[in-house]
C-alpha cells in the first residue's frame, strides 16, 4: 500500500543509509552508492560527499539524482525520491558533524570528521528539490 505524503516525509525524516543512484554517461548503468542525507518534513533534501568525488562529478553533470530508503522490519517499506538539484556549495566541518552525529554514536562523531576531513578533502552539499516519490508498505508480509 502507498504511503500518504505525511507517512513517506517522516520515514525518509529518520536516519536511514540510503541508496543514491545517479546518471553515469552513455552506454552504463547509473552509479548506485550507499550515502548518508539529510530531510526534514516538507523540504529539500542534502547529500554530503567529496568535492572530488565521482559520484560528485556525475550529479553535476547530471543536474539530479534519486534516493531510496528501505527498512524490512517491522514491515517491509520503502521511499524512492528523485528530483533536480536546486543548490550546490561548499560544506563546512560544522555541517560534516552534523551529518555525522545524525548517523554514528556521539562519541565516534569527533573522530570520524576528523578522519573524513583530513582524508577526503573538501566536501560539496548537493540539495535535491523532491519531485517525484515512489513510496509502499507491504505491511507483516
Amino acid at each position: 500500500m502507498a504511503l500518504t505524503v505525511a507517512e513517506r516525509e517522516a520515514f525518509l525524516a529518520e536516519p536511514h543509509i540510503a541508496a543514491l543512484a545517479v546518471d553515469a554517461g552513455e552506454g552504463r548503468a547509473p552509479l548506485t552508492v550507499p550515502i548518508w542525507y539529510q530531510y526534514a518534513p516538507g523540504g529539500d533534501l542534502q547529500v554530503m560527499t567529496a568535492i572530488d568525488s565521482r559520484k560528485g562529478q556525475l550529479i553535476t553533470a547530471a543536474g539530479r539524482f534519486s534516493l531510496m530508503v528501505d527498512r524490512i522490519e517491522p514491515t517491509i517499506r520503502y521511499v524512492s525520491v528523485e528530483g533536480p538539484v536546486v543548490e550546490t556549495r561548499k560544506a563546512t566541518i560544522e555541517e560534516l558533524r552534523e551529518l555525522s552525529a545524525r548517523y554514528l554514536p556521539a562519541e565516534k562523531v569527533d573522530g570520524y570528521v576528523e578522519f573524513a576531513w583530513k582524508e577526503h578533502g573538501d566536501h560539496t552539499i548537493f540539495v535535491l528539490r523532491p519531485e517525484r516519490w515512489l513510496s509502499t508498505d507491504l505491511g507483516s508480509v
